[in-house]
Order: C-alpha cells, then sequence, then structure tokens
C-alpha cells in the first residue's frame, strides 16, 4: 500500500531525530551543489553521530569530497553507466543494503524520487513535483516562482523535519596539494604571491547569460592598465571558444586557464583571486564558497532564474542586473539581442571592481 505524504507535526519531527543513517541528495550542477552544501551542515549540527552520505553526480564529487559534516559521497552517474532504467534499478537495489531511514531529495527528478522509493528508505522528503507521491513528506514546490535564493529552498527541506539552520554560509574544501600545485602553475605564468590576480569567467550555459567577450576583453584591458592586476581567464572545456574571444580581442597579455581546471583547482585559483568576475554561472558559488568577492552579471529576469534565485551569496558580493522592462524575459529564445545584457556598461563594471579592489587587504 503507498505510503500518504503528510504534514508532520511536532512530535513526528522529534521521531525523525532517530535517523542514524541519512541520505541527501543532489544530482544535478556545480553551483546547484555548492548552494546545497549548508543542508550538510544543518543537518549534522543536529544528527551529531549519525552516517550521512550526500548522492551526486562523479561531475560535482569534488564539491562535497572532505566536506567535514559528511561521511560518505555516492556517485550517481545519471549521464553515463546509471542513465538507463534497469542500472538506475539496480542503483536502488544497493542502496537497498545500505539501510538508509531517512533521505533529503534536494533536486526533484521522476527518476530520483522512484528510486529512492525502491531503496526501501522510510522516510522520503523532497518537493511535490516529479513523482512527488512517492514521498512520505512533501513541501510544495515553487522554485519557478524564484521568491527566494536557492540556499533558502533547499534549507526548507530541513526545515520539514524540524531542524532550524543556523548557517547560510556555503563550504568547499580546499585541498592544500591542489592549492601547492596552482600556486605552481600560476609561478610559471608569472604570477608572484605579491601579485594581485583577478579571475574573469566569460562564458556560461546559454546565451542569455552570456555578457559580450568584447565587453570582458576591454574590462580586462582597463584593469589591468589602472589598477596593475594580472588576469586570468577561467571556463569549462565546452565554454572556451568564450575564453578564446575574450583573448583575441585584448590588447594586454592574459593567463588563459580556460579548460584547464577542474572544480578543486578552480576553487584553489578562486581562493588566490582578489576578485572573481562572471556571468551567472557556477563558479560564482564555487567563488563565494572560498571567500573571494564576486562580480555577477545577470541578464533574463525570469523569477525561477533570476538573481532573486540565482545572485550570488558573499557578503561584499556584487550582483549587475539591468530590467530593461521586457513584459516577458523569452531567456534564450530573447527577440531583442539580449538587451538587459548589453545594456551593463564597462565603465560600471569597472566602478564596481574598483570598490571590491580598495577593500581588498592585498591593496596598498
Amino acid at each position: 500500500m503507498r505510503q500518504q505524504g503528510r504534514c508532520w507535526k511536532r512530535p513526528e519531527a522529534r521521531l525523525m531525530l532517530n535517523a542514524k543513517r541519512i541520505l541527501i541528495t543532489r544530482t544535478d550542477r556545480l553551483g546547484d551543489v555548492i548552494l546545497s552544501t549548508p543542508v550538510l551542515r544543518a543537518v549534522r549540527e543536529v544528527y551529531p553521530d549519525s552516517f550521512i552520505a550526500m548522492m551526486v553526480r562523479p561531475y560535482t564529487k569534488e564539491c562535497v569530497e572532505g566536506n567535514p559534516y559528511i561521511n560518505e559521497v555516492i556517485l550517481y552517474d545519471k549521464y553515463g553507466i546509471d542513465k538507463s532504467i534497469s542500472s538506475s534499478f539496480r542503483f536502488a537495489l544497493e542502496l537497498r543494503k545500505r539501510r538508509f531511514d531517512l533521505a533529503l531529495i534536494l533536486h526533484p527528478t521522476n527518476r530520483m524520487n522512484l528510486m529512492i522509493f525502491l531503496a526501501g528508505i522510510p522516510r522520503r522528503v523532497g518537493f511535490n513535483k516529479k513523482l512527488g507521491f512517492l514521498l512520505t513528506k512533501r513541501l510544495p514546490h515553487t522554485k519557478h516562482l524564484g521568491e527566494k535564493h536557492e540556499v533558502d529552498y533547499t534549507l526548507d527541506i530541513v526545515r520539514a523535519i524540524g531542524i532550524i539552520p543556523k548557517h547560510r554560509s556555503l563550504y568547499m574544501p580546499i585541498k592544500k596539494s591542489v592549492q601547492k600545485s596552482v600556486g605552481e602553475t600560476l609561478l610559471r605564468h608569472g604570477v608572484f604571491e605579491s601579485d594581485r590576480l583577478v579571475a574573469l569567467h566569460p562564458s556560461a550555459s546559454c546565451l542569455s547569460k552570456k555578457w559580450p567577450s568584447k565587453k570582458f576583453a576591454i574590462l580586462a584591458d582597463r584593469l589591468i592598465d589602472k589598477y596593475n592586476v594580472k588576469i586570468a581567464l577561467i571556463d569549462g572545456s565546452d565554454g572556451k571558444a568564450d575564453a578564446d574571444e575574450t583573448r583575441r580581442n585584448m590588447r594586454r597579455d592574459v593567463i588563459d586557464l580556460s579548460g584547464k581546471t577542474g572544480i578543486s583547482e578552480l576553487a584553489s585559483l578562486l581562493k588566490r583571486c582578489v576578485l572573481f568576475i562572471s556571468n551567472d554561472s557556477g563558479p560564482v558559488h564555487l567563488s563565494s564558497a572560498v571567500g573571494t568577492p564576486v562580480i555577477s552579471i545577470f541578464g533574463r529576469k525570469d523569477p525561477g532564474l533570476g538573481p532573486i534565485r540565482w545572485g550570488p551569496t558573499g557578503r561584499y558580493d556584487i550582483m549587475l542586473h539591468k530590467d530593461v522592462e521586457c513584459e516577458r524575459c523569452l531567456a534564450h529564445n530573447c527577440d531583442k539581442d539580449f538587451l538587459c545584457l548589453n545594456a551593463i556598461k564597462e565603465d560600471e563594471v569597472l566602478e564596481k571592481a574598483e570598490a571590491i579592489l580598495k577593500r581588498n587587504r592585498r591593496l596598498p
């Protein structure tokens, strides 16, 4: 007989504190996983002696490997070896052997809700979407409304089981060996400990997130001319064309690390920087997690995709967004040549960068 979702009252929330083996799942992208790390801390603080595992994709495992609030990282390769229905069924059977008694599903998908149900985990908490009826505790899914930040949407999951989160800060493990390796790479590129390094990320997952590469190039040259900083271009291999275009349009020399850093290397690189300037993308949240100030450039304003939900979270982070009064945001189907992005001028970004650079302790 199917278990019915219900609204648990306080006694049931207290009962849930008896959970000894907890599984937390987040199987989407880099930024999503980083923005979910406050959940790990909140759960650990209430379950200090429980076994806590985090399920992520292989691509994002470095975001949580070494996280002090979890005991294990479980990899679910939904675009690789676990892609087929039969593979996911076998994965569920393996999870069943692990005898988890509580699952917190931070990103709803049909397959994840079904798999956790088949794994026989008795308490299954998540958003009421994508086979949500298979959960034992369902929260209304309102993320598409973009009324609050993604961090708060994920923390709603732990609030639903009686946990009151005390922190919203993001966490990314920094490995000393990787930090040393990144330092050596920078040294080979002529970046010394006394140099001020600024990283630029001119790419994004879709056109509606991309500030023009030529604008990034102009900004980079002006930062070098005015503040004598060194500039590093970063990007994934799939976005290297944007970094290449930026580099070709620059007058000054730049350190091109696009396509050359994994997540751990990127985290160490960003930690070394005094400033990170980026389109709306996962590395924005990685930079916030390691404490490097971010200027994040936003285009689209669709509520579920806009800066209220996805903006940077650091204390000194800055979000730049122009409301050009579109009646409705068509995102990547924009018929106005991405006016909202083109309306952001290099001078505006430079002004914000100056404010951060003057505040940074590495400045004279």
